[in-house]
């Protein structure tokens, strides 16, 4: 029987830094991993705690240990570790989540049925007070439905992708150092060259959140290399516009930010609705995942709406005149809609006479 040490169907690559209270929870749940024939590229960015002498003595010889020779960032730090992996697929996971037994048997399954695939994540739960919880993703995919979705948001956490080695070779580099802290939504648009995008609707991750976790500490430029990746993405098709709808997408439908007036929210349903018609018509998704596209679009909507209608900054009129026209009241009941507009009021209220409101 051959080592799996010494030829690894999967490398998994993690950039670790100042991880020694976290690291060791995310490598034990790849001990337990169903397929064994793996390698973890462990990516010392320079920590100043016990993550490298944690992770040189892991009792798994699986668990290899890179040490930067100097502090590079964990972009660069990321790419080291796939530049050394060996692996026939090459799956990412951060210092600080967790993988189910189960998830890199399941995505070489599916990669391996599906040659015309160059990239397989997973649904993702999440660990927040103790507690694994659902998070917000779609619940039911199809690989035309990630593709839509890449064009309006990020649609995959990092930590369940999975990706063909020989694909991930012939990008350089591998993920973008410029585009810090988007670089994985980056490399999701970069990568359909070389084959579609997929998802598997288990929840095979768990994604950890705490106050310590990048999205928690680099919001404002997460949000601008989010907005640079989708602008030039959409460039072709919007031209000078793309710019504005960029940072419109990813300052309020990916960050949650509260559109500030009715004006711009007529403008990112416009623009929402111009993107999915051209997608449509380029892509010719099928009737299932055309009917995806239409109910998650119709999710977002109704969260913008949500969103804008209860800070009070914008009116029932506003999200009325500005919905696209598939989309309906974004399927919101009309009770929702009446209770969002009264939050809005009262918040609107307090404004006008300078008191700040309690969030309900």
């Amino acid at each position: 029987m051959n080592d799996p040490v010494a030829t690894p169907i999967v490398s998994v690559v993690i950039p670790a830094y100042n991880g020694a209270s976290l690291i060791g929870e995310t490598l034990a749940s790849l001990g337990e991993q169903t397929l064994t024939a793996w390698e973890a590229l462990v990516v010392d960015d320079c920590s100043s705690d016990d993550t490298r002498d944690l992770v040189r003595n892991w009792p798994d010889p699986r668990v290899r240990l890179i040490e930067n020779a100097v502090n590079g960032g964990p972009v660069n730090t990321r790419n080291r570790g796939f530049a050394e992996a060996r692996g026939r697929y090459l799956a990412g996971l951060d210092q600080d989540d967790l993988c189910r037994p189960e998830r890199l048997a399941r995505q070489v399954a599916y990669l391996n049925a599906n040659p015309d695939v160059a990239l397989v994540g997973t649904q993702t739960e999440q660990l927040l007070g103790g507690r694994v919880l659902p998070m917000n993703y779609a619940p039911h995919t199809t690989p035309d439905l990630i593709a839509w979705l890449s064009w309006i948001e990020n649609p995959l956490a990092w930590s369940t992708v999975m990706v063909r080695a020989d694909a991930a070779r012939r990008l350089d580099p591998f993920t973008r150092p410029e585009i810090l802290y988007a670089e994985d939504f980056d490399l999701y648009h970069r990568i359909v060259a070389f084959g579609r995008i997929a998802r598997l609707d288990e929840p095979l991750v768990i994604y950890r959140q705490h106050d310590g976790g990048v999205s928690k500490r680099f919001t404002t430029m997460m949000r601008a290399s989010a907005a640079r990746v989708l602008a030039e993405a959409h460039a072709p098709l919007l031209g000078d516009d793309a710019g504005e709808v960029a940072r419109l997408l990813a300052e309020h439908n990916m960050g949650g930010v509260p559109i500030p007036d009715g004006a711009t929210l007529r403008r990112l349903g416009q623009a929402i609705a111009r993107l999915q018609g051209a997608f449509v018509q380029r892509h010719g998704p099928d009737v299932q995942s055309l009917k995806l596209i239409r109910w998650e679009t119709a999710r977002r909507w109704r969260q913008l709406a949500r969103v804008a209608l209860r800070s009070g900054r914008v009116t029932l009129g506003d999200v009325l005149a500005s919905r696209p026209p598939h989309l309906g009241l974004g399927y919101a009941g009309v009770e929702d809609i009446l209770r969002w507009r009264a939050i809005g009021l009262v918040r609107r209220m307090y404004r006008r006479e300078g008191g700040v409101p309690a969030q309900p």
